[in-house]
């Protein structure tokens, strides 16, 4: 027991420290993901201490350090709740009025279609945005159209395909590949039809895993391209889809301070959603970020359609004269843009090597 027990201590404090070293392999970039799990291990693990043969001369030494552990990931954590404070806004009446819009990584593989058309039909969002969405998936949501008579699609077989569906016309829209063209972003330029325009960013980068990119300069990459696309546009503006990065890894920040833009989880609430069939082991990589004239009403997920991603629903509205959420941006050092610029071309430079083709194993 007593083994166990320092194998625990050892393997967290491993875990902990492996994100600190700014390496971009796969290795130390994973346990980012798992920051909630193991906070969830440590107090598991401090519990367990009590049980085991506590007069071992090291035992006060293990449980200070798990003590310590939960500290660190706490403070990193708790800005992610509602426990951390942050100011609530309403609806002005210079305000636009309410828009709602669906973003979902769909599974490629998944054949649920009419779940997810159900979805759509239940929420009824003004836009909603696919990822990984292939030709069989394209045909699948055809139906929707009519409800839906603006889109821009960028249709790949290589699981990262792109859908764009709109009830607000779409006065422009831009696909970029930022560092490999087999990787698309999507620029979408809307106007509501109470007059408001605004810009809709759809991004789904390649992750660090052992299956998939060896490092994470591809996704860094692609990341701080849009960053730095965003800062060229002066129009209230969301960008929102599937990171494959968790809001407090160092990359994350990087691209919400050089981006200028406003994490709406902050004072909010995790809104993990994958995997999606495992609750315990449940991340959140499909993220949102606004401009300080976009104010959310509410994020959260939405019911599993079959994939292994939660959709994520949020409602927001534009003012353009409430100024009251500038103080929530945070903008990055001229040593930080450096940083950033170094790792956009990294992400240039590393060659991705992914089929054009991908078939479930």
């Amino acid at each position: 027991m007593w083994t166990a027990y320092l194998i625990l201590v050892v393997l967290l404090l491993v875990l902990t420290l492996l994100p600190k070293i700014q390496n971009s392999h796969w290795i130390f970039r994973v346990p980012e993901f798992g920051k909630i799990q193991i906070t969830y291990f440590i107090i598991i693990t401090f519990i367990l201490g009590f049980l085991v043969d506590s007069s071992s001369d090291y035992f006060w030494y293990c449980q200070g350090l798990l003590i310590l552990l939960f500290i660190h990931h706490g403070v990193i954590l708790i800005k992610y709740t509602p426990l951390y404070p942050i100011k609530k806004h309403s609806r002005q009446q210079k305000s636009s009025q309410k828009l709602h819009f669906i973003s979902a990584n769909v599974y490629q593989f998944n054949t649920e279609y009419g779940r997810f058309i159900r979805l759509i039909e239940k929420y009824n969002p003004q836009v909603f945005l696919t990822m990984e969405s292939n030709g069989d998936w394209e045909k699948a949501m055809q139906p929707l159209e009519k409800d839906y008579p603006y889109h821009h699609k960028v249709t790949l077989e290589n699981t990262y395909g792109m859908h764009f569906y709109s009830k607000l016309k779409i006065q422009e829209a831009k696909t970029h590949y930022f560092v490999a063209d087999d990787i698309p972003s999507i620029e979408i330029h809307l106007i509501t039809e109470d007059g408001f325009s605004f810009v809709f960013f759809g991004v789904h980068p390649p992750p660090p895993s052992p299956t998939e990119e060896e490092t994470s300069k591809e996704r860094d990459g692609d990341l701080l391209s849009t960053a730095k696309r965003v800062t060229e546009i002066h129009k209230p503006l969301i960008v929102v889809g599937d990171f494959n990065n968790v809001a407090w890894s160092k990359s994350s920040i990087l691209f919400r301070k050089t981006s200028h833009l406003i994490d709406p989880r902050i004072g909010r609430a995790f809104v993990s959603t994958f995997h999606a069939k495992y609750h315990l082991l449940r991340f959140p990589i499909d993220l949102m970020f606004h401009s300080e004239d976009i104010f959310i009403e509410k994020l959260s997920t939405l019911e599993n359609f079959g994939s292994d991603h939660l959709p994520v629903y949020c409602e927001f509205f534009i003012d353009h004269y409430n100024d009251q959420q500038e103080e929530r941006i945070e903008k990055a050092t001229p040593e930080e843009k450096i940083q950033a610029e170094q790792m956009i071309q990294e992400g240039k430079k590393e060659d991705g090597e992914r089929d054009a083709v991908v078939s479930e194993d």
